[in-house]
């Protein structure tokens, strides 16, 4: 098969190589996919550039969590029925050499729910970190119906869809946006109110939105930029559900802390409660499947461009998701 992989770390342009490796054997309770696209998220650059972790944990990484496919053989434990099955797969690299940037792909049969027909590989292969990491942030606490729910970026991978589970549950979402144009794209995807933190005081624009009680709950992709609003921006005894660190430290005011109660929640996509990936996979079939879920449009690559693929996300503010198209 044809594949992309790096042995060492660097720039995109320096590592990476693109040639042929042998075809995967699915193992016991494994699906091989023949990938139709392979998605590329900002934690798939982390390793590569080694700006969370020097040293590589295998010699040879065939990178990126996300992506979408055919499924063409099946190893013991999983039923031949899901042969031809269209998929979308994530956390296909988690604790494993081999992701989803080559023509085949092997890995556990949960990690592989059924695309709905109404769904795109390219939209298939845009959901796994985003979508997971959405659905929690947004059902860790409960319910949200009947609260404030503030979305910070809410037009980036994770927050675009936060706005629309949230909104579908029930709550009043305001999304602070990095432009007017983005405004738009965040009130078509549900948002009630949107505010461009480039433009405006965020914290008394929140203010008056909610008369003056802030938000129930803040879905943060930029805790160390952020910390230290909240007291300008979360009510008394709201909860802050943080996916994104946004720098190396942040700090909040202890007194306000103590006067106020609140809870902050720090979440990591790949080590959630057992539970929670089949609930949010369900719930995006039922999103999907009855036409109430928009994606971020999708810009595509060739495998050979994967450094530019890297590249293109870790400039990041593209408004798109990059996808390579291997089929």
């Amino acid at each position: 098969m044809k594949a992309a992989w790096y042995s060492t770390q660097g720039a995109p342009k320096d590592v990476f190589q693109v040639g042929e490796m042998e075809d995967p054997t699915p193992g016991a309770g494994e699906v091989r996919v023949r990938m139709h696209a392979s998605g590329v998220n900002p934690t798939d650059t982390y390793t590569r550039s080694g700006v969370r972790r020097r040293g590589l944990p295998y010699p040879k990484i065939i990178p990126h969590q996300d992506g979408a496919g055919v499924i063409d053989a099946v190893g013991s434990g999983v039923p031949a029925s899901r042969v031809g099955e269209r998929v979308w797969i994530y956390m296909a690299q988690w604790q494993r050499a081999f992701g989803t940037a080559a023509q085949y792909c092997a890995l556990p049969s949960e990690c592989a729910p059924r695309l709905p027909d109404n769904c795109s590989f390219n939209e298939g292969a845009s959901l796994g970190v985003p979508w997971l990491t959405a659905h929690y942030a947004v059902t860790r606490d409960g319910q949200v119906a009947g609260k404030t729910v503030l979305v910070a970026g809410g037009t980036g991978a994770v927050g675009y869809y936060c706005v629309q589970i949230a909104k579908a549950q029930g709550a009043h979402v305001i999304a602070s946006v990095g432009s007017a144009a983005k405004g738009v794209l965040a009130k078509a995807a549900g948002a009630d109110d949107v505010i461009d933190f480039r433009a405006e005081d965020v914290g008394a624009r929140i203010g008056a939105l909610t008369g003056g009680r802030g938000a129930d709950r803040i879905l943060e992709p930029f805790f160390a930029k952020n910390a230290a609003l909240y007291p300008q921006m979360l009510a008394k005894h709201g909860t802050v559900i943080v996916y994104g660190a946004g720098g190396a430290d942040g700090s909040i005011s202890a007194s306000w802390g103590i006067q106020n109660q609140p809870t902050i929640r720090f979440m990591y996509m790949y080590e959630l409660p057992a539970q929670a990936y089949p609930r949010a996979v369900a719930d995006f079939t039922a999103m999907q499947t009855a036409g109430k879920l928009k994606h971020l449009p999708v810009r595509e690559f060739a495998l050979s461009e994967v450094a530019q693929a890297h590249e293109a996300v870790e400039a990041g503010n593209s408004g798109a998701r990059m996808v390579l198209k291997l089929a």
